[in-house]
C-alpha cells in the first residue's frame, strides 16, 4: 500500500476514534460494570430529582488552571462533574450546570468566597484553589464549600442532599431527650464558655447528620412533657425519666408520631465517666439505661443486665503490639443486616459496643422487624463484669445460645403503658388558689394506638459516637469526618425512614470504589489466632515460673537476703530458654503469614499483567485464522 494511502487511512482512523468517543459520550445511556453500582444514580436520587419543582442551578466551582494541582485531585474533579452532568441528564430540564473557574482577584474568585466556599493552597506562595459546588433555587442557596477526597463514597449522597435541602422551606421537628453528651454547646454556651477561656463542646456528627434534615429540639431530662409540634422523638440512654414524661412519650407513640428508642445495658462512655467520678470521690452514674414501664407494656423484651458476646462478629482492637479480638464490640456487615428493610437495605458495615439484645415478648400482636441479628455463636455475659474484666477475657465468661437481634423495628397497633390515664403529680399543687377558678380539662389519654405506630428499638448508645464511626481530619480549616464504617448512615437512614421520607434511603450505604481484600484479612486472623493460642501458653509458663521463682525467694537465709541455690539458678535458666524458643516461634508465625500473602500479591500481579496480552494474542489469533478462511 503507497505511504499516502497509509497516511490518509491513520488519519481516518484516528477521526474515526474521536467521533465514535464523542457520539458515545453523548449517548443518553451509561452501563455500570462495578459491583455496588456507584457510578449509577439511585432511584432515590431519580426520585427527588422528578419533584423537583422551580429549577435549581448548579454552580461547580474548581480552579482547573492553578499551579501545582495533584493529579487525584484533578481526577477527582473530573469524577464529579461527570456525576453532575448525569444529574443534569436526569433531571430532564430541571437543573442547569455552570462551571466556574476562580481566577485570583476576579469577580469569579469574590463571588466564590461571598457563597461560602473553602480556598486551599497545595504549595508554599501558590494559587488559593476552589474546589466547591453552590445550589441556588430562587433565592434558597446550599453550599459543599470544599470537596474531599475521602468523602468520594458519598459523593451522590452529598449531591443529591444538597438538592434535596434546598427545596425544604420548613424542616420536621426532631425531639432529642439524652442522657449522653451527643449534641454540643449552645451558641449562647460557647460565647460563654469563650469568654471564660474554655473550649466549647462541640456536637457529635450523628447530631449534625439529623440536622440536615431536621430541626433538633433538645429535650431537658426533667421535662415534664415533649415540646409541641414534633414530627419524630429520639430517646437515647434514658435516666431519671419522670413518670409524667413517660406518659408523654407514651401517648406521642399511640397518636401515631413514630420513636427512635437507644437503650444500652453497659454504656462504655458511661463506664468512662464513673472511673472519674470515683476518682473524684462523686456518685458514680448508671451504666444501664432503660424504659420498663414502656417496654414491658409495648411487649418489648429487653434485659438492661445482659451484653451479647459474639466471636463471628468480633471486632479487631490494638493492645499494645498485639491485635486482639473482642467479642462484645461487634461489627456487622451484609449478612447481619436485613437487606428486606430500608434503613439497613444497603449498609456496609456498622459497629456496636457492648450492646444488648431485644425481642418481642410471647403473644405480641406487633409486627417485628429484625435490622441487626448476630450469630448462631451468639452468648450472654452479665453486665456487671463488663467494668473490670479484660477484653480478651470475656469470651471465656459467655456459652453460645443462638442468635439475638441488636436493633429492629416494632409496628402495629400498641397498648397504652399507662391505661388509667395521666399520672398524678403532687407537686403541681398551687397555694392559695381561689376555690371557683377551675382548670382546664386534660385531653383524654389515648388507651391504644389510633392507628399504625412505629418504635424502633437498639440496644446499644456507644454506636452513635464519634470515635466509633468517624476519623476526624482538618480540611480546608474545617473539621472534616471521614466515616470508617455505616454508623451514621444508619442514624440518619432510621431517623429518615421513621420521619416519612425514604428518598435518600438508597444512596447512603452505596459501596465503596476500594473492596477490602478478604482472602489476606482471613489469613492474617487465622495467623493471629495461632500466635494468640501460643502466646496465652507462653503466658501461662511465665506465670508458672514466676510462682516457683516466689516461693524460693521464700527461703531466704539470714538478714533476709536470697542466696541464689543452684534449682534457682536452673529455673532461671529455663525461663530464659522458653522465652527465647517462643520469640523464634513468633518470628516463624509471622514470616510465613508474610510469606503467604507476598506470594498471594505476586500471583495476582503476574495474573494482571499476563491477562491482557494474552486476551489480545487470542483475539489477534481468532482474527488471523478467521481472514486466512
Amino acid at each position: 500500500m503507497p505511504l499516502g494511502r497509509k497516511i490518509t487511512a491513520a488519519l481516518l482512523l484516528f477521526a474515526g476514534l474521536v467521533l465514535v468517543n464523542y457520539l458515545v459520550s453523548s449517548l443518553p445511556f451509561r452501563f455500570d460494570a462495578t459491583a455496588e453500582k456507584i457510578y449509577s444514580l439511585s432511584p432515590g436520587t431519580r426520585a427527588i430529582l422528578a419533584k423537583v419543582g422551580e429549577p435549581i442551578t448548579l454552580e461547580l466551582y474548581y480552579s482547573k488552571d492553578a499551579a501545582g494541582l495533584p493529579i487525584g485531585y484533578k481526577n477527582y474533579a473530573t469524577r464529579i462533574e461527570e456525576m453532575l452532568r448525569q444529574y443534569v441528564r436526569a433531571s430532564h430540564g430541571r437543573l442547569t450546570l455552570t462551571r466556574i473557574n476562580p481566577l485570583p482577584d476576579t469577580p469569579e474568585e469574590e463571588k466564590a468566597t461571598a457563597a461560602g466556599l473553602s480556598p486551599e493552597v497545595f504549595q508554599p506562595g501558590g494559587d488559593k484553589v476552589y474546589f466547591g459546588l453552590v445550589v441556588t433555587q430562587a433565592d434558597q442557596q446550599k453550599t459543599i464549600p470544599a470537596f474531599t477526597p475521602q468523602r468520594e463514597q458519598f459523593l451522590e449522597y452529598d449531591l443529591t442532599k444538597l438538592i434535596y435541602a434546598v427545596q425544604q422551606l420548613d424542616k420536621p421537628k426532631l425531639g432529642l431527650l439524652t442522657s449522653l453528651p451527643l449534641r454540643g454547646s449552645s451558641p449562647q454556651e460557647m460565647q460563654m464558655m469563650r469568654m471564660m477561656g474554655r473550649q466549647p463542646q462541640p456536637s457529635q456528627f450523628v447530631i449534625e447528620e439529623w440536622s440536615d434534615t431536621y430541626e433538633v429540639v433538645t429535650i431537658e431530662p426533667g421535662a415534664t412533657s415533649l415540646p409541641a409540634n414534633l414530627d419524630v422523638l429520639a430517646v437515647i440512654q434514658p435516666e431519671n425519666v419522670s413518670e409524667a414524661l413517660q406518659y408523654s412519650i407514651d401517648q406521642f407513640l399511640l397518636a401515631g408520631k413514630p420513636v427512635f428508642l437507644a437503650v444500652d445495658p453497659s454504656s462504655e462512655y458511661m463506664r468512662r465517666q464513673a472511673g472519674q467520678q470515683s476518682m473524684m470521690g462523686g456518685p458514680p452514674p448508671n451504666v444501664s439505661s432503660d424504659l420498663p414501664r414502656l417496654l414491658e407494656a409495648y411487649g418489648v423484651q429487653y434485659d438492661a443486665q445482659k451484653v451479647l458476646s459474639d466471636p463471628e462478629n468480633a471486632t479487631d482492637a490494638q493492645s499494645g503490639n498485639d491485635i486482639i479480638r473482642v467479642p462484645t464490640w461487634l461489627t456487622f456487615e451484609h449478612r447481619g443486616f436485613n437487606t428486606s428493610a430500608p434503613p439497613t437495605a444497603q449498609l456496609g458495615r456498622v459497629t456496636v459496643i457492648d450492646a444488648g439484645s431485644v425481642a418481642p415478648k410471647a403473644g405480641s400482636n406487633l409486627t417485628f422487624t429484625p435490622l441487626i441479628e448476630t450469630s448462631a455463636q451468639t452468648g450472654e455475659i452479665p453486665a456487671a463484669v463488663m467494668q473490670f474484666a479484660q477484653p480478651e477475657d470475656l469470651g471465656k465468661q459467655s456459652v453460645p445460645a443462638g442468635k439475638r437481634v441488636v436493633a429492629a423495628i416494632f409496628s402495629g397497633k400498641f397498648k397504652s403503658a399507662f391505661p388509667d390515664g395521666a399520672p398524678k403529680d403532687e407537686t403541681k399543687k398551687e397555694a392559695g388558689k381561689p376555690d371557683d377558678r377551675k382548670e382546664e380539662p386534660a385531653p383524654a389519654s389515648l388507651k391504644e394506638s389510633k392507628g399504625v405506630s412505629t418504635l424502633f428499638v437498639i440496644a446499644d448508645t456507644d454506636w452513635l459516637f464519634d470515635d466509633n464511626c468517624v476519623r476526624k481530619m482538618n480540611f480546608l480549616g474545617e473539621v472534616a469526618a471521614e466515616p470508617f464504617n455505616d454508623n451514621l448512615a444508619f442514624a440518619a437512614n432510621t431517623a429518615e425512614y421513621l420521619g416519612g421520607s425514604q428518598d435518600l434511603i438508597s444512596i447512603r450505604g452505596k459501596g465503596v470504589s476500594i473492596r477490602p481484600f478478604t482472602v489476606v484479612k482471613k489469613m492474617e486472623v487465622d495467623a493471629q489466632k495461632k500466635y494468640q493460642d501460643q502466646l496465652t501458653q507462653l503466658e501461662s509458663r511465665i506465670q508458672e515460673v514466676q510462682t516457683k521463682l516466689t516461693q524460693l525467694q521464700g527461703k531466704s537465709t539470714e538478714g533476709n537476703r536470697l542466696v541464689a541455690t543452684p534449682e534457682m539458678t536452673k529455673t532461671i535458666e529455663d525461663f530464659r530458654k522458653q522465652s527465647a524458643e517462643m520469640r523464634g516461634e513468633r518470628r516463624e508465625i509471622r514470616r510465613a503469614l508474610r510469606e503467604g500473602i507476598d506470594r498471594l500479591e505476586n500471583e495476582l500481579l503476574v495474573a494482571n499483567l499476563l491477562a491482557t496480552p494474552l486476551l489480545v494474542g487470542v483475539f489477534g489469533l481468532w482474527f488471523y485464522r478467521s481472514r486466512r478462511r
